[in-house]
């Protein structure tokens, strides 16, 4: 089974655009743009983001300002500081994370079971 790409943006690296990859990105420097992965976005505790982020999961330990749409779990470590309006599946914030802004959590409708009479 193939892995999926991974792509780190360093601690001293500081990056102004607009990020896509199919794989997982992990952010210790800075980016300011907008970052859409069909994998896993994770922000370090030295990672910043200021802009619009896409991804199937989030693992935020740094700062991160705009918005987030995640389609699975979204996590804020207790190092986190972030400023955003979140669309996630799920939610899952630790104690110290610090959390500014809206959330919007959805889940798939539950399939009635079936009965029998």
């Amino acid at each position: 089974m193939e892995s999926p790409l991974r792509n780190l943006i360093g601690k001293d690296t500081v990056i102004k655009g607009d990020i896509e990859s199919s794989g997982d990105i992990r952010v210790d420097g800075k980016l300011i743009g907008s970052l859409k992965s069909n994998g896993k976005i994770v922000v370090g505790q030295t990672g910043t983001i200021e802009g619009d982020i896409t991804c199937k999961q989030a693992d935020i330990s740094g700062y991160v300002k705009g918005v987030l749409n995640c389609e699975e779990l979204t996590t804020l470590k207790a190092t986190s500081n972030v400023e955003i309006d979140m669309n996630t599946k799920q939610l899952c914030i630790e104690v110290g994370a610090i959390f500014t802004g809206k959330c919007q959590m959805s889940q798939p409708a539950l399939q009635p079971k079936s009965v029998k009479l």
